[in-house]
């Protein structure tokens, strides 16, 4: 009876243990499912993240490129001096590319590829003239204090450049001309970006002044 009773107790034992393992095993599986499933899901948003980083350069840089081209096809007594100007930009650019695993030299003219505000919605918050619907916004890649360059408007024009995804906004000067509607220079175009962006695709582009 003794060894009986001794042996049904091991054989219990044995039996919880299996059951703990699997048990155990069971939870090991589903929280690497679970990891699996948040790695991957982490892939895809810095796949997101880059793809706009990539295009934002690859926008400022069809930018920039078109600019030159339009001086070397109807020059004037400044257009060296810009054609210069706007290379250097250029090679900022694409360190800026490299840097960021994009393809150095990709080119793209994006300005017109966004959808203007909704009636009734973000443009109700216009305090001027509204204008380049459509349009999206990047940046020049020129230093100094906050500005802005344009082929719409002349120098010494203000504009508001809001971005509807995260509700910031700056109000600069047009200070030189460049190949599209509303360029941003650095400081103006980090007022406004979000966080590892270089391309504003919901922009709000009013002429206050």
């Amino acid at each position: 009876m003794s060894r009986r009773r001794t042996l049904g107790t091991k054989k219990k034992i044995a039996l919880l243990v299996s059951a703990a393992t699997v048990a155990g095993g069971g939870a090991f599986v589903m929280a690497n499912a679970s990891n699996a499933a948040q790695t991957d899901q982490n892939a895809r948003t810095r796949a997101a993240q880059d793809s706009s980083i990539c295009q934002g350069l690859a926008t400022a840089l069809g930018n920039n490129q078109r600019f030159i081209e339009g001086q070397r096809a109807d020059p004037d007594a400044q257009s060296e001096a810009r054609i210069a100007n706007r290379e250097a930009v250029i090679a900022e650019i694409e360190r800026k590319q490299e840097a960021s695993g994009c393809a150095v030299g990709e080119s793209a003219q994006g300005s017109q590829s966004a959808q203007p505000p909704q009636d009734g919605q973000e443009a109700g918050q216009a305090t001027g003239e509204q204008v380049c619907n459509g349009s999206t916004v990047t940046l020049s890649g020129e230093g100094g204090a906050p500005a802005a360059s344009s082929n719409q408007f002349p120098v010494g024009t203000r504009l508001k450049v809001t971005n509807l995804d995260n509700a910031k906004s700056t109000t600069v000067e047009v200070s030189s001309v460049s190949g599209s509607c509303v360029l941003l220079n650095n400081a103006a175009f980090e007022q406004v970006r979000e966080e590892g962006k270089f391309l504003i695709r919901r922009a709000l582009i009013e002429k206050v002044g």
